[in-house]
């Protein structure tokens, strides 16, 4: 068996995702083509780097995180697919929930993120969140 090194664009994901979660929206911004479009299920799209820089920067403010946990990652060319449980963090509140995304890539910049996500499993993981900050487990 040979180890085979990921894929350029699989590991530009991953950094991305490291930046987030240490909360360095500046460098996972830098990732970003200006004309990224970013999808969530029943969500508004977000389109430009602005909009997108004003979120990612909110999850800076104090009590506010996210991290997440990666499941599968793959990539064919400049289009990565994502199994992974995204959390958010509110004071000591952890929604988990389970998220599919596509990424697709142009010139090494991230130009769509399109994320899939059921609104029950979100509720489940902030209902699960909060009895777990209540009870203090």
């Amino acid at each position: 068996m040979t180890d085979e090194l990921p894929e350029p664009a699989v590991t530009l994901v991953r950094e991305f995702f490291a930046a987030l979660e240490l909360g360095a929206a500046e460098e996972a911004l830098e990732l970003l083509d200006p004309a990224i479009v970013w999808k969530n299920t029943s969500l508004p799209t977000v389109r430009g780097k602005d909009r997108v820089a004003m979120l990612l920067r909110g999850l800076g403010r104090p009590k506010l995180g996210f991290s997440a946990d990666m499941h599968h990652i793959a990539a064919a060319g400049d289009v990565v697919l994502t199994d992974r449980t995204d959390y958010l963090h509110v004071g000591p509140v952890r929604i988990g929930f389970w998220v599919t995304g596509t990424f697709e890539l142009r010139e090494g910049r991230i130009v769509l993120w399109d994320d899939h996500f059921s609104k029950g499993n979100v509720l489940r993981g902030a209902v699960v969140g909060v009895a777990k900050a209540i009870g203090g487990r």
